[in-house]
């Protein structure tokens, strides 16, 4: 029989349901980053429950799972040492002929608008490790940022 008359099921015609992805390598985060976890699994929690549509509710477990993954992957960092960068350091730097602050911290507490990337990103690689007062290389330039300060961010380790 051609394919033509056969009849298919509307459910394979659907787009297929993804799973939030999850970064690749450690979940490195601040003492912060795990308590957003912690809260953030609650709320969905509460949401779940008090969801009465079927689709908002699988909307919600999925969320729930990336988050309930998250927390038991995640690996709290100590507060960096005082004048080196590292996950939980605000530091400041110059960058272009511009001086930033930024905060470095876990791929789930990131929010570049707010001040904080995650130690993944390039900006935040290039910095690890780095002192006060030390030049480093970005983007194939020289001497390309400046590092003005470096301390433990204490809103990272509440």
């Amino acid at each position: 029989m051609s394919v033509a008359f056969r009849r298919e099921s509307d459910d394979e015609h659907k787009e297929p349901a993804f799973e939030w992805p999850i970064p690749v390598g450690p979940n490195l985060v601040t003492p912060r980053g795990i308590r957003l976890l912690d809260e953030e699994a609650a709320r969905l929690a509460d949401a779940i429950a008090a969801a009465e549509d079927e689709e908002a509710r699988k909307t919600l477990r999925k969320r729930q799972r990336y988050v309930h993954t998250r927390q038991s992957t995640a690996e709290v960092q100590p507060a960096p040492g005082a004048g080196v960068v590292g996950i939980g350091s605000k530091v400041t730097f110059t960058l272009d002929g511009a001086t930033r602050t930024l905060t470095v911290v876990g791929h789930d507490e990131a929010d570049p608008a707010q001040g904080t990337i995650a130690f993944s990103a390039p900006l935040a690689r290039a910095l690890m490790g780095a002192e006060a007062g030390e030049a480093l290389d970005y983007q194939g330039r020289e001497d390309a940022i400046a590092i003005i300060a470096a301390a433990a961010d204490p809103e990272t380790q509440a």
